[in-house]
């Protein structure tokens, strides 16, 4: 496929799944440069024409006549886990970038298949969470690579919630394989700490589902019971390439706590990093040498990003023809890692991680997607 950018300056998307995330993007691409919504499909048509009508120059359309269309240069896969990967090979069958919500694919060997199947195309492939480009996780990794803590040593990363069934009305995607606390919103939190302290080549893990079923507490399938297939808490510790060590605990089993988000250890101090599901933040350091907290100033990022910032930077780099940051294979290697950490616990051994990746290109401050 040749470059869709020499002949337009945008990069064309066509929007697949307008289910719930994709209000988000579709706030965020019009106020894009380099992007463009053309098309938007979705099994309920009714709900992609909504879609369709809150961005102008955008149409709704059926799942092949999107793949089709001559003015899609990208899809964009909003689709629910099970899905990405059928969805992700239509498009690159099609001959279309895609770019999709994590994860990658419900297994490492759905999502090797899907790179493959790019690369042979020549097409990229891109995932969230784009959430690491943003100034809360730059800023972090800026303060890490000027040595403001010495050599990380260890990370935490913790995410507790009692479970999406409390607020989403049509929760069991998030119960069933491609879901639980640690594929939903695990890669958020690994994405960051391989964006801080790159790759990882070892796991250890445990697991546990302590409830069977689950209600849905709000919408109007509210008091309906569902099975749960997967475990909802899952705590693990990786061994960074660096030899860093991140003790994770990712669950639906906790209705509070004063955990940190995600916090880095180093010879000289220790650094508070941000909520990685979100694009900015407070970061924090302290100072082994000052004894004391301070808040760092905004030192790299995409100020004022929001979900698909992802897709600019992909485009970014399809004009450029240079590498993309969200890219495939360090999304294939989180779900390695997520995947690892669960043979672990049913094993009850280490696992090595069998992938690895490039950490990606620090984001600059003050940088604009289409430009940098």
């Amino acid at each position: 496929m040749g470059n869709p950018l020499a002949a337009h300056p945008e990069l064309r998307i066509g929007l697949v799944g307008a289910g719930k995330i994709s209000n988000a993007y579709l706030t965020t691409l019009p106020r894009l440069n380099n992007l463009r919504l053309t098309a938007v499909a979705d099994l309920d048509t009714e709900r992609a024409a909504t879609a369709a009508g809150t961005v102008p120059g955008a149409r709704a359309t059926t799942l092949d006549g999107l793949y089709e269309a001559e003015d899609v240069d990208l899809v964009l896969n909003l689709t629910i886990p099970a899905a990405h990967a059928e969805v992700a090979h239509a498009a690159i069958d099609a001959g279309k970038h895609v770019y999709g919500e994590k994860p990658l694919a419900t297994t490492t060997s759905e999502a090797r298949t899907l790179l493959d199947a790019a690369a042979d195309a020549g097409v990229r492939v891109g995932c969230a969470p784009d959430t690491v480009l943003g100034t809360g996780v730059q800023s972090a990794r800026a303060a890490l690579d000027s040595g403001d803590i010495g050599i990380p040593v260890a990370a935490t990363a913790f995410m507790v919630s009692a479970g999406p069934e409390r607020w989403h009305p049509d929760p069991e995607f998030y119960y069933r394989p491609g879901g639980g606390p640690l594929l939903d919103m695990g890669p958020y939190y690994l994405t960051a700490l391989v964006t801080l302290l790159g790759p990882v080549r070892r796991v250890v893990g445990m697991a546990s589902t302590f409830r069977t079923s689950r209600t849905i507490g709000k919408g109007p399938r509210a008091g309906t019971e569902f099975p749960v297939e997967v475990a909802t808490h899952v705590v693990g510790v990786l061994e960074h390439h660096s030899g860093a060590l991140s003790t994770l605990m990712m669950s639906f089993e906790v209705w509070a706590g004063a955990l940190p988000r995600i916090e880095v250890y180093g010879t000289d101090g220790s650094l508070s990093v941000p909520d990685p599901n979100r694009f900015d933040g407070p970061v924090r350091l302290f100072r082994a040498r000052t004894q004391e907290w301070e808040q760092l100033p905004v030192r790299g990022g995409y100020q004022d990003a929001s979900r698909g910032y992802g897709v600019a930077d992909l485009a970014r780099a399809v004009a450029q023809g240079g590498p993309h940051r969200a890219d495939g294979e360090l999304a294939y290697h989180v779900l390695d890692v997520m995947e690892s950490m669960l043979a672990a616990a049913e094993s009850g051994r280490s696992v090595q991680v069998g992938s690895s990746c490039d950490r990606p290109a620090a984001v600059p401050a003050d940088a604009r997607p289409e430009d940098q």
